[in-house]
C-alpha cells in the first residue's frame, strides 16, 4: 500500500480496504477535495500611511489625485460613491498595467518601484478614502519629486519612444 506516489502516514496505513480508504481521505484531505480553503490574510489599510507611500514610492510621479501628480498614468481619483475597497481588484488593475508601469518607472525614476503587499493595501486604502484624498495637496509632494512630474515623459510617450 505504501508503494504509490503518495505515502500515507503510518496511522493511515492498514490492511482493511474499507478502513484504509477512509483513513486515506482523512490523512490527505487536500488531495480528496475535503480540505477547507485556508484563511486569507489581508492587511487592514491605513489611509494616512498610504498617502505617505503614494508619494515616497513614486506613484505620484505618473498618477495624479486632485490634479496633483504626473499625467503619464491614469488619474487615481476615487469614486465618492464606492463604499468598499477591494484590494484584490486594486492589485488586478495594477497587474493589467504592469508592463507599461515597469517601463515608465525605469525611464522616469531609473528603477522599478518595490511594493510589499502591505504597501499596496495602504495605498489602496488611501486612494479609496475620500477624506484623505480630498486633503491631498501640493505640499504633500516634495520639490525633488515634483521635478519628475514634467511634460518630458508625456512627450517621449507620444513620440513613441515608450510603448504604452
Amino acid at each position: 500500500m505504501a508503494s504509490g506516489l503518495l505515502a500515507l502516514p503510518s496511522e493511515a496505513q492498514t490492511n482493511d480496504a474499507d478502513v484504509s480508504g477512509q483513513a486515506a481521505d482523512e490523512a490527505v484531505p487536500h488531495i480528496t477535495g475535503q480540505a477547507e480553503t485556508p484563511p486569507y490574510l489581508l492587511t487592514i489599510p491605513d489611509a494616512k500611511r498610504g498617502r505617505q507611500l503614494f508619494v515616497s514610492k513614486g506613484c505620484v510621479v505618473c498618477h495624479s489625485l486632485n490634479g496633483i501628480g504626473g499625467q503619464v498614468g491614469p488619474p487615481l481619483d476615487p469614486d465618492p460613491y464606492q463604499t468598499y475597497v477591494d484590494p484584490l481588484e486594486f492589485v488586478a488593475g495594477m497587474w493589467r498595467g504592469a508592463t507599461a508601469m515597469i517601463v515608465l518607472q525605469e525611464m522616469e525614476l531609473g528603477y522599478q518601484i518595490d511594493l510589499t503587499g502591505d504597501d499596496i493595501a495602504h495605498i489602496a486604502g488611501f486612494l479609496h478614502n475620500w477624506d484623505e484624498v480630498q486633503d491631498f495637496n501640493e505640499s504633500d509632494v516634495p520639490e525633488f519629486v515634483r521635478r519628475w512630474m514634467d511634460q518630458d515623459a508625456i512627450e517621449r510617450l507620444e513620440e513613441g519612444l515608450v510603448d504604452e
